[in-house]
């Protein structure tokens, strides 16, 4: 069995996509009630829970982590690769001031 609306809700159906006010106190089918998840629309602030019919899939166990047979081993630290050797700068040529003549 559903639960009771304390509020009026307009809800879309979800198989004939009509328009649907629902009045407080109607008990709207299972479709319908799982859509208002809003728990101020259910007397008791709480959406019924839903009907197990068999066509849902059942819920699995969670299966335990399996625990690590050993710890791994530390990859080997790699050597940093030698810094290029860099090119020494061109000379800088100095300019004699422009003379306007």
């Amino acid at each position: 069995m559903g639960g009771r609306l304390a509020a009026a809700v307009h809800i879309e159906h979800p198989v004939s996509h009509e328009r649907l006010v629902l009045e407080p106190g109607t008990e709207p089918e299972a479709e319908v009630a799982a859509l208002i998840t809003n728990p101020a629309a259910w007397e008791g602030g709480q959406p019924p829970e839903p009907e197990g019919d068999g066509d849902a899939e059942p819920e699995r166990e969670e299966e335990p982590e399996a625990e690590p047979e050993s710890e791994p081993e530390p990859e080997p630290e790699q050597e940093p690769e030698p810094e290029p050797e860099s090119e020494p700068e061109p000379a800088r040529r100095s300019r004699k001031p422009r003379t306007t003549a």
